[in-house]
């Protein structure tokens, strides 16, 4: 019988005994857990569906591991392959896992700390961007649920020398920005996170500071989260301050918004809500939000040489925005408000003027852009207490407006002139990308004439109703356009009214109204018994119905034409003294050329070819009238005996368009053009 010797038993034990203890000792020598890169790669690359990389893995092993990779690597997707730039790398990313919550199904990371991570972020014109990862979305969905991971999750994220670039074609932006953290002062203080972002936004430089809570505090239903951010955006200021109530469940906040800049239309970039062109402003108020609304409220401020305050209320989660705004101001400079018509808001500065020469234009002809409008619907109203302003006679103004859809609803703009109202509505439907299909109304009720005239020269006017009416319907997308492409009309009525030296000038112009006060040759103290005017507007063209200024010895005529397509007049206006003859005439003249300066041209053919037009009648039908200048100004007003005069007893000896009535007792028969001028000319000669 073969037997084993002890010795040799006890090295076959010590054999199978040492050999494991050996290679763990190896094992643990050796050990790399850099074997794990590959598998931490594929795993990473499936997950964010573009190439993922670590370069090495180390793991501190105990009942809180701690888990670093070296230079993380995230590349762009396939449709920026160009970019020479990875959409993310860090040179150090580590992480803290509590073991025993695992156990439970719960994830705790007691620390996220990353270094130097730089980020390239790309939109193009085009939509296509480098930040929407291909993985399955419903993975994406079940990834926290399954694994217990919640912001709450992680205590402390601390991030160094973080470098994110933003490019997006459509805000027309390039911005970099700086990222870093402040570690935790106290058990209570989570650290704050600082970004300093520079580049361009909008087409304008950028410039803003950011100083915020802790990412992670963002979970914290407890303690409000500090924010303090001030952004230049061009020549454009806004500085948010104070602090979020649970910024996770939209419970509320305590923030104080200040907005400052020389326009407000130029806030389109940063709020998203498209405004008119405004005069310098600026604007303080509360800025709060709930699960639904976000409200800018109680705000007060300064826009050019008027006040303003109000709330506003934007509704972001219809499918095109809603905006509520109630606007008021105690004292409102008219011409603040003239980018809502198209009109450079503000006082007119010498460069201003210099522009506005160059533009044949008399009204103004800024497009509305219809784009911007179908970006937001909005309800409007706005209140003025008292209007600042010697140039435009008016007291107050109180006006609501809704776009929806891209089309405006002007439901009122009314403005108070004395005891009358100048009260206005319209619709402005789009009917493509460029122009709108307008109607307009605006309705002159019982304006007191010595309140303008006070207002405007100081002159103290007796009396003086003015009544009326102007339509509109037309297409466009400026004041002008609609102008020169519009039908409808102005029919205008005023009674007694003040002395004409004062209100031609007043109403014309200093310059135009002298010179057709010079050509009328009235007495400078002739006081206005009656002015009525109808005009009706075709494709642009304003003609001639009726028009009659009535003096108390003096009664003229007016026809011819103001052409708003070509902003020129064609104007010839006769005056003479009530009587039954011709020879009675104290003048005739021209008005002729460019709008915004034409001539007043009294000569012997002009003044004969008025004056021939005037025999041979005007298109004048007076009792039509009636009932717009009793609506306007009152029944048995001035004015309708002065239409009725007209009719019966006209000054050029025969009814407008009709028989000779100053030849008693003979044939009636028309004036010829040649009988006219031979009239004139003898009268000439006297």
């Amino acid at each position: 019988m073969t037997g084993t010797s002890f010795p040799q038993r006890h090295r076959k034990l010590l054999i199978g005994v040492t050999t494991p203890v050996i290679f763990i000792i190896l094992l643990i020598m050796f050990w790399s857990w850099d074997w794990f890169v590959p598998l931490v790669n594929q795993q990473a690359t499936a997950a964010l569906g573009r190439k993922t990389t670590i370069q090495h893995l180390h793991v501190h092993v105990g009942f809180v591991p701690k888990i670093i990779v070296d230079d993380v690597l995230i590349e762009q997707p396939e449709a920026f392959s160009s970019e020479k730039k990875a959409f993310f790398t860090a040179d150090h990313l580590l992480v803290r896992l509590r073991l025993l919550p695992l156990l439970h199904g719960r994830t705790e990371l007691p620390r996220i700390a990353v270094d130097t991570p730089h980020a390239d972020i790309q939109r193009r014109a085009d939509g296509t961007n480098n930040y929407t990862f291909t993985s399955d979305s419903d993975k994406k969905k079940n990834t926290s649920a399954d694994s217990g991971f919640s912001l709450s999750s992680v205590r402390e994220l601390e991030i160094r020398d973080g470098l994110v670039r933003v490019r997006d074609a459509k805000l027309r932006g390039d911005m970099t920005s700086q990222v870093h953290t402040t570690p935790p002062t106290s058990a209570q203080d989570r650290g704050t996170i600082v970004v300093n972002t520079t580049g361009r936004y909008a087409g304008q430089p950028i410039i803003s500071h950011f100083t915020g809570g802790a990412l992670l505090s963002l979970s914290d239903s407890k303690t409000p989260y500090p924010v303090d951010l001030d952004i230049r955006n061009g020549l454009t200021r806004a500085t948010l301050k104070g602090s979020v109530d649970d910024p996770l469940a939209f419970r509320g906040t305590r923030l104080v918004l200040h907005f400052s800049g020389p326009d407000m239309s130029l806030l389109y970039p940063l709020t998203g809500v498209p405004i008119p062109q405004t005069p310098a402003y600026h604007i303080t108020g509360k800025l709060d939000y709930d699960q639904r609304h976000i409200s800018f409220e109680n705000f007060t401020g300064q826009m050019g040489s008027s006040d303003l305050s109000g709330t506003i209320t934007v509704d972001p989660h219809q499918q095109v925005p809603f905006v509520e705004a109630t606007l008021h101001s105690h004292r409102v400079d008219i011409k603040d408000l003239g980018g809502f018509i198209g009109a450079k808001p503000g006082k007119e500065t010498t460069s201003d003027k210099k522009v506005d020469a160059k533009d044949p234009n008399i009204l103004p002809d800024t497009p509305i852009n219809v784009p911007k409008l179908r970006a937001i619907n909005a309800h409007v109203t706005y209140k003025g207490d008292h209007i600042e302003n010697k140039e435009l006679p008016l007291d107050d103004i109180d006006a609501e407006f809704a776009v929806q859809d891209g089309a405006i609803d002007l439901k009122k703009l009314n403005f108070g002139i004395g005891k009358g109202t100048l009260a206005s509505t319209a619709t402005l439907t789009p009917v493509n990308d460029k122009n709108f299909a307008v109607k307009a109304k605006v309705d002159f009720s019982r304006i007191d004439l010595a309140h303008i005239m006070r207002t405007t020269t100081g002159t103290q006017a007796q009396g003086g109703i003015i009544g009326g009416r102007f339509s509109l319907n037309a297409t466009g997308n400026s004041i002008a356009s609609l102008m020169a492409n519009g039908n409808g009309g102005l029919t205008l009525v005023l009674v007694q009214g003040g002395e004409i030296s004062a209100l031609l000038p007043a109403a014309l112009g200093l310059e135009l109204g002298d010179a057709v006060l010079s050509a009328l040759g009235l007495p400078s103290h002739t006081k206005v018994e009656c002015f009525v005017a109808d005009m009706p507007l075709h494709e642009g063209v304003a003609t001639t119905n009726s028009l009659l200024l009535r003096t108390g010895d003096t009664r003229t005529l007016g026809r011819g034409d103001v052409n708003f397509r070509t902003n020129r007049i064609d104007y010839s206006l006769t005056t003479r003294s009530i009587g039954p003859t011709i020879l009675s005439f104290p003048g005739a003249f021209n008005i002729t050329g460019p709008l915004k300066s034409p001539s007043v041209l009294p000569g012997a053919e002009i003044i004969a070819r008025a004056a021939a037009a005037t025999g041979l009648g005007f298109v004048f039908p007076p009792l039509a009238l009636l009932p717009t200048i009793q609506l306007g100004v009152g029944k048995g007003s001035m004015c309708e005996q002065a239409l009725q005069e007209v009719n019966a007893h006209p000054a050029s000896g025969h009814a407008p368009g009709g028989t000779d009535a100053g030849q008693t007792g003979k044939s009636a028969h028309r004036m010829t053009a040649a009988e006219v001028r031979a009239a004139w000319k003898k009268k000439r000669k006297h």
